[in-house]
């Protein structure tokens, strides 16, 4: 299918692979399958996952692993993740992982690079075996992952040397946006759960980006959550999935991906109903009917000017899913 766009922008999926409430994680695999499929008929850019650790509401923890099923499974649609979190792992096992999946799937792979652990310290530490290895060398981790790719280290990556795997850096912050900066590369920032740094983050990227072999200019991308449904009551009735698994994590107690409720402001705390408040007013949250979704999406692409949108649509179940992906798609040229 031919890529489209939105208002000349195009759109890429992220799939957090939510293992839902009553199901495992082969279901969670089926309908990422079904719902890359899905999006790449539609026009989508990019099909992108996640790791994440020691959560039972998500599948995505063998990264490169689902990365191989899924671009298997479809036929055009780049497929990448979004993120490998570099701290967790040698920078030459990702070589070697994404060398291989480019060998498998050329000029379709993605790498984008996160520096926080995605976990607590215990995971951390039964991920590397030690806690050495931190955020603060993400810089000299990126370096050298490059270094593989490029063939330069003592140590050389097969599968890997030679291939054009494009790395992305990814960030909720300003460090990720300076480094991609000075880098020339890529820089996708994670508006989705961080909206309040979002144009903090795009300043310092563009201002102090210098040229590369890979880039001319800079070139953002910016993470939304879209819910696109029949009604905008039905939209926000949806979304309280997402909100129920953001409070679990706050708590301490993460938990399977859950079904939507009507009343989930019943069970929060003030302090928790204040935070839910704050998410819902978020620019990057757009929870509503197709014609309210495309004014929303529209306004955050020029206030940001964003070269790209990720769309991340939380939705518990499947065929609602699919729907608001339709819905987006009818949005673009």
């Amino acid at each position: 299918m031919k890529e489209k766009r939105f208002k000349h922008t195009p759109l890429s999926v992220l799939d957090l692979a939510a293992i839902n409430e009553g199901s495992g994680a082969d279901e969670s695999f089926k309908r990422s399958v079904e719902l890359a499929r899905h999006t790449e008929k539609l026009g989508f850019r990019r099909y992108w996952v996640a790791e994440h650790h020691n959560m039972p509401g998500i599948a995505s923890s063998a990264t490169a692993v689902l990365i191989g099923h899924i671009a298997g499974a479809t036929e055009s649609i780049r497929v990448g993740a979004g993120g490998i979190m570099l701290p967790n792992h040698a920078p030459l096992v990702i070589a070697e992982q994404f060398g291989t999946l480019e060998a498998m799937y050329p000029g379709r792979i993605d790498l984008g690079l996160g520096r926080a652990p995605g976990s607590d310290q215990a995971t951390a530490y039964a991920l590397r075996r030690t806690l050495h290895s931190s955020a603060e060398q993400f810089p000299e981790q990126v370096e050298e992952l490059e270094g593989y790719f490029r063939g330069t280290e003592r140590v050389r990556a097969f599968p890997g040397e030679g291939q054009d795997v494009p790395i992305w850096l990814l960030g909720s912050s300003g460090f990720s946006a300076q480094l991609a900066a000075v880098k020339g590369l890529p820089f996708a920032f994670a508006s989705h759960f961080s909206p309040d740094y979002t144009m903090q983050a795009l300043q310092l990227y563009r201002q102090n980006f210098r040229p590369s072999e890979v880039l001319d200019e800079p070139y953002a991308m910016v993470g939304v959550n879209v819910i696109a449904a029949d009604t905008e009551e039905r939209a926000r009735v949806l979304a309280t999935s997402q909100q129920q698994q953001m409070f679990a994590l706050m708590r301490g107690m993460p938990m399977p991906f859950q079904p939507p409720v009507e009343n989930v402001a019943e069970a929060w705390t003030d302090r928790e109903r204040a935070i839910f408040e704050q998410t819902l007013a978020s620019e990057a949250n757009m929870f509503g009917t197709p014609d309210q979704v495309r004014g929303k999406l529209s306004a955050f692409i020029e206030k940001t000017a964003a070269d790209e949108v990720i769309v991340n649509s939380a939705v518990f179940h499947h065929e609602e899913r699919l729907r608001s992906y339709s819905y987006i798609a009818e949005m673009m040229d």
